[in-house]
């Protein structure tokens, strides 16, 4: 880099200006880092409990349906499901973090009443209704599971991105900037020693 660089006094002070500038990018990109990690392990720690949760629901919800299917028969149980008046829906939003887009979802009738069911009260079935509550666990524990994961992945791929500028700025550009910034300073001292010497000859010719 010293070579593409005039030893002038001009660029010596544009130069230590760069320099300053970088220095403090660099600060605020490590502190964006640091930032970023803290909200990435605690997001962590909420998505492991999710993951415990969501596989417990799914667990729970198979051996519902398999004990309702067994005790009142598979096509009541079909019949049920179709008869469900409502569906999941969900919604993806935008949310930000530390200026990290990240994923914000949110559902509707994830969950079902007894009425929605339309089977009503004196029809319906303790056990088609306990795993009609699984699965309406599950199904929330899923878009939960889906949203905080989702997150993740965005506020990993943003850490090993500003990883990647903070050691580029702190193990070559800066470093850089630095020997150009000593190559000028010493050009400039060997200069005027030049100028010095020149014009002792000079005088005492």
């Amino acid at each position: 880099m010293a070579l593409d660089i005039k030893p002038t006094r001009s660029e010596l002070i544009n130069l230590k200006r760069r320099i300053k500038q970088t220095q403090n990018g660099y600060k605020l990109l490590k502190m964006k880092r640091d930032g970023l990690f803290h909200e990435f392990r605690m997001l962590l720690a909420d998505m492991i409990k999710a993951r415990e949760d969501l596989l417990s629901t799914y667990r729970e919800a198979i051996r519902s349906i398999s004990l309702a299917s067994s005790i009142e028969g598979a096509l009541p149980v079909k019949s049920t499901a179709i008869a469900i008046a409502t569906r999941p829906e969900v919604e993806v939003s935008k949310r930000n973090i530390m200026g990290v887009v990240v994923p914000s979802v949110t559902g509707e009738h994830l969950s079902s009443t007894i009425q929605e069911r339309g089977i009503g009260l004196i029809g319906g079935s303790a056990y088609i209704d306990e795993a009609a509550d699984a699965y309406s666990d599950l199904i929330q524990n899923i878009v939960k599971a889906a949203e905080m994961e989702a997150t993740l992945k965005k506020l990993l791929a943003e850490i090993e991105s500003t990883k990647r500028r903070v050691n580029a700025l702190e193990f070559k550009v800066i470093p850089e900037m630095k020997e150009a910034q000593t190559f000028i300073q010493l050009r400039l001292e060997e200069m005027e020693r030049e100028e010095t010497f020149r014009l002792k000859r000079f005088k005492n010719k």
